[in-house]
């Protein structure tokens, strides 16, 4: 009877289309002919997987990351069967939001978009892998690191594309922010990026100051020239004006307006006032942070304006914007976004063209040409001391107040890697201080630590004003304090005793960087590196010697006990001395850090030193 209810049971689940296992369908069916045999056996080729079947996920996966693969079809290619960027930009957005909406649990709207540099154009036919998983949460906003590559399916060669970040903002219920909890990173490549995503949020913040702050410094005159002969073409022959119908398939699953396709269609419109200065097919480059300002809805027009800013030799620089409007034309228009583009054109060897020049409106048109020049300045820096590995940061870099941001970005993120690493082991041990050692390729690496009574704002305190080392550090002479660049920032001229061997002292010109903890568990941070300074050049008295990366960490045990931690990347001159301690010969460094112990504890109460720091 059992057998018989369960088989009809079954049977109108596989009218109503709901899928039955086979086993027992058939054990239902030879239980409604009278048998009571048990199901037959599968045979064991039935339980191999098919090959090429789609492997399960590993269990260690970043919950957050989102993997997408798409083929490139003509549909999705400009003229020269070339991936549109347009196109690339909307999958970037999509893999990004997803995953944002993966850790929020909740609807994410694109906020921002870091600068994106294309290394490589995608033919028709690759295929575009597209990783992205959330680095950190802050309080309502996510920072979300993309990694775009290509693959040649009949080569089987995979090449990088570009690298990203965006910034999501979680919403709750009528627009309203929600508060994200927090991320735990794993790995270590996730540990670095967790920690280094509070120095890329800062730079964004203050990226503006920064444009402005260059801008206050330059000349105000604007300079045209003569390329090949050719006069300069007016910037207003390449203006140009489109509107586009937000339309349901252009939202996304809250009804807003897409951001990738508003990227989309900002490139569009930005490759054709690029096409109209050098009449030929631009090639984007490059794009400076999307900066979104508000959203837009299905049924509002969207008006993108775009026009050539400036040209430089082999590149040039589109300012572009969105605009969006309802149905009546009395409402006015809200600025939702805006972006910056560079565009080259590449001849048939694939190398970039001489452009012709701009000659810019008088008003608005000369200041976008001046901001223009400025932007290109920030991101070469950006490129070149941001982006760059820190064993590729040259030593010397000069120190300006166009890159200042970013040689601190540098600085601090620099030594936040150097701690994030996982494979410290322990040299040496003494009493209370401990010794660590990280070999890395071409260097070696020291930690030194121990737990001191002393609250952790207090130590950072004491710890980041250079003037107050040689209280404790015999190898230091003086400090002299050069520059204050802000209060996150100050320039030492740094003198030290004389290395073994070495007829003169050693002299340094020092960027001392510090942070704050961002939240809850990070360490108070002081950065030291070097840099150069056009009033303080090397001097025949001294030997003028470099740190590439060396600073404190501190974390806060309890509200008076703290873990104080030295990080140095050994330079080849200090290589010696660092061994020596290494290898038990020496405990001149031991002995150092337990006299930085007895400063810190002298003067954790000290009003006058407190009063001394600031």
């Amino acid at each position: 009877r059992a057998t018989l209810l369960l088989s009809r049971c079954l049977l109108k689940m596989v009218k109503g289309n709901i899928i039955v296992p086979e086993d027992i369908l058939s054990f239902c069916c030879n239980g409604l002919q009278g048998s009571t045999s048990p199901p037959r056996a599968r045979e064991p080729e039935e339980r191999e997987e098919a090959p090429g079947a789609m492997a399960s996920p590993s269990p260690a996966r970043n919950p957050t990351e989102v993997q997408m693969s798409q083929l490139v079809l003509p549909c999705h290619t400009n003229h020269r069967g070339e991936l549109s960027t347009g196109q690339l930009l909307k999958w970037i957005d999509t893999a990004a939001c997803l995953s944002a909406e993966r850790h929020a649990g909740c609807p994410c709207v694109t906020a921002s978009m870091d600068d994106i540099y294309f290394e490589h154009t995608i033919s028709v036919g690759q295929v575009v892998n597209i990783k992205a998983k959330v680095n950190r949460a802050f309080n309502s906003s996510m920072e979300v690191g993309i990694q775009v590559s290509y693959e040649d399916l009949c080569s089987g060669k995979h090449c990088s594309i570009c690298k990203a970040y965006a910034t999501f903002v979680a919403q709750g219920p009528l627009g309203s922010k929600v508060r994200l909890k927090p991320l735990t990173p794993q790995t270590e490549e996730e540990k670095i990026e967790y920690s280094i995503a509070a120095e890329r949020r800062r730079m964004r913040l203050v990226h503006k100051d920064t444009l402005k702050d260059l801008l206050t410094h330059s000349p105000q005159e604007t300079e045209l020239e003569t390329r090949d002969g050719s006069g300069a073409v007016p910037a207003e022959r390449t203006r140009v004006e489109s509107v586009e119908l937000v339309l349901p398939p252009h939202a996304n699953h809250q009804g807003n307006t897409f951001g990738g396709q508003i990227m989309a269609w900002m490139e569009n419109v930005a490759t054709i006032a690029a096409s109209r200065l050098c009449h030929a097919h631009p090639t984007l480059r490059a794009i400076e942070m999307f900066h979104f300002r508000g959203p837009s809805q299905v049924g509002d027009r969207l008006v993108l304006k775009a026009i050539v800013n400036n040209s430089f030799k082999n590149s040039m620089e589109v300012g572009v914007s969105a605009e969006a409007y309802g149905q009546e034309m009395s409402v006015s228009r809200r600025h939702i976004n805006s972006a910056f583009m560079t565009f080259v054109v590449l001849d048939q060897e694939g190398q970039p063209r001489t452009l012709p020049m701009v000659a810019p409106e008088p008003g608005d048109g000369e200041r976008r040409y001046r901001e223009a020049s400025a932007r290109k300045k920030i991101r070469l820096d950006r490129k070149y001391v941001v982006s760059c590995k820190q064993t590729e940061v040259p030593l010397s870099v000069p120190w300006d107040q166009s890159n200042k941001v970013y040689l601190s970005y540098n600085n601090v993120s620099a030594l936040k890697m150097l701690v994030a690493k996982a494979n410290w082991v322990l040299a040496r041990e003494k009493e209370k201080v401990r010794m660590y050692t990280l070999e890395e390729d071409k260097f070696l690496s020291f930690r030194i630590e121990m737990s001191v009574c002393i609250p952790a704002g207090r130590a950072f305190s004491l710890l980041s004003n250079l003037r107050r080392r040689h209280e404790w550090d015999s190898h230091y002479m003086s400090a002299e304090l050069v520059q204050k660049v802000d209060d996150d920032d100050m320039i030492y001229h740094v003198v030290s005793q004389k290395l073994r061997h070495e007829n003169k002292q050693q002299d340094f010109v020092i960027l001392a960087s510090r942070r704050k903890p961002c939240s809850k568990g990070d360490p108070y941070v002081v950065a030291f590196r070097s840099v150069t300074l056009p009033t303080h050049p090397a001097r025949a008295e001294f030997t003028r010697g470099e740190t590439l990366c060396s600073g404190f960490c501190i974390w806060p045990e309890s509200e008076e006990m703290s873990k104080v931690a030295y990080y140095n990347q050994a330079m080849p001159g200090y290589l010696n001395y660092v061994t020596t301690n290494v290898a038990g010969l020496s405990s001149d460094i031991c002995s150092t850090f337990e006299a930085c112990e007895k400063f810190l504890l002298k003067n954790k109460d000290d009003l006058i030193s407190r009063l001394q720091d600031f």
